[in-house]
């Protein structure tokens, strides 16, 4: 940390760095399992509601969308406020807004609390660059990537947990659970996170319109967004089309089984504390290639394994591609976040708040094109549209060594 930086933090509880870490990450991989869990929770909401298949369909629409608008409205005051006091208010109202899902008695009351869930869950961006930019330089990749390690636990779990726990009681008890363990978490940031004054001295609306400046200025935002987008692409492409896959022949798995295959990808997430650990030693630009290569050879592999008579055969190759591809987007997503949070330390939230929004641009783009592609010519498709994905990120890899020192 240099010594400008230390003289914005005043400290809540003394708290080792390693706590400090695991406290964020804990965090980050808890909110946001909110983001993901109504990818499989709509039937059910839907049926229990009596909704329309239209507005069945917005309920993860909208909290997907609330979350990119959080990241352009919200992230910015995070270089106008108090760092901790915005966490914690922004958390406050992701609690709230999680017990309005859960106890929604109309579909309209419910489709709101959803938006507005999606919006507060902008409290993990925050607490990401918070935590990043108390660890000193040197060791700020690997701080960052078990951070991010929680995160994408968080991600990788919200799909089979929202299952089991609605399948033990019902979707409510899920926005139930992540209330409790949200407001069990609002305790200890305000316990152990300090203080953080940001050094802009400027309005909000210039915060917003310095967005453009900010992505015409920093080519490692851009170059790091860009890759990020190709990996969330793939990983997204994926996981929205290998669920429609997995009943059928070869697989034959049931919702049950779908449920822990898709656990079976949290393995991926252990990649980003390495992913950090290296980047930190000057291996940034091996490891991107690597990754990118590495989603490319799992898709393949994921093609393949459909491809055969054997059932075990056949999920064992899925599994090694579905773990492959995990392990790619993770490095991809820590190494970007490490590039971009040693970039200007007063403009660190519209940073993080862009690379962020593009990130989830690129995941709305490949679940878009996932659905296309198994539309128009089913799996094989879908693995082929994915590895493109990958192919535009080894391309730029090769093309450039913007963002990999």
């Amino acid at each position: 940390m240099t010594v400008s930086e230390a003289a914005q933090f005043t400290p809540a509880k003394p708290v080792p760095e390693r706590a400090l870490i695991w406290l964020g990450a804990i965090t980050t991989g808890v909110v946001v399992t909110n983001l993901f869990a109504p990818q499989v929770l709509v039937g059910l909401i839907g049926r229990s509601l009596g909704m329309s298949a239209s507005q069945t369909g917005m309920i993860s629409t909208l909290t997907l969308f609330g979350y990119a608008l959080g990241m352009l409205l919200l992230m910015p005051l995070v270089d106008l406020m108090e760092n901790k006091r915005l966490i914690l208010r922004t958390l406050s109202c992701a609690i709230i807004a999680a017990l309005g899902t859960a106890l929604a008695p109309t579909p309209a009351l419910l489709l709101l609390a959803t938006f507005v869930l999606g919006i507060s869950c902008a409290a993990i961006q925050m607490t990401v660059p918070l935590i990043a930019s108390m660890i000193p330089p040197a060791r700020r990749g690997q701080a960052i990537g078990e951070v991010v390690s929680g995160l994408m636990f968080g991600i990788l779990l919200s799909r089979p947990l929202a299952s089991l726990v609605a399948d033990a009681w019902n979707w409510r008890a899920f926005y139930f659970l992540t209330a409790i363990l949200m407001t069990v978490l609002l305790g200890a940031l305000a316990r152990y996170l300090p203080t953080q004054r940001p050094q802009a001295r400027t309005t909000y609306g210039a915060l917003l319109l310095s967005f453009p400046i900010l992505l015409r200025e920093e080519p490692v935002l851009r170059v790091r967004s860009w890759t990020a987008a190709l990996a969330m692409a793939s990983f997204s492409a994926f996981w929205a089309a290998v669920a429609l896959r997995l009943p059928d022949a070869p697989f034959k798995l049931d919702a049950r089984g779908i449920a822990i295959f898709a656990l079976i990808g949290v393995a991926g997430a252990a990649a980003a504390s390495l992913a950090g650990r290296w980047g930190d030693r000057g291996w940034t630009r091996l490891l991107l290639i690597g990754a990118h290569l590495l989603i490319i050879v799992s898709l393949a592999l994921c093609a393949w394994g459909a491809m055969l008579d054997s059932r075990t055969t056949a999920l064992l190759m899925l599994t090694l591609g579905a773990i492959g591809i995990d392990f790619g987007i993770t490095t991809d997503q820590t190494l970007g976040r490490r590039a971009i949070n040693l970039l200007r330390p007063e403009a660190r939230g519209r940073i993080n708040g862009l690379f962020v929004a593009l990130f989830f641009l690129g995941g709305t783009i490949g679940s878009a094109a996932a659905s296309f592609a198994w539309s128009y010519s089913g799996w094989l498709a879908v693995c082929a549209v994915g590895a493109l994905f990958g192919v535009l990120g080894l391309i730029t890899d090769v093309a450039t060594r913007t963002g990999t020192s």
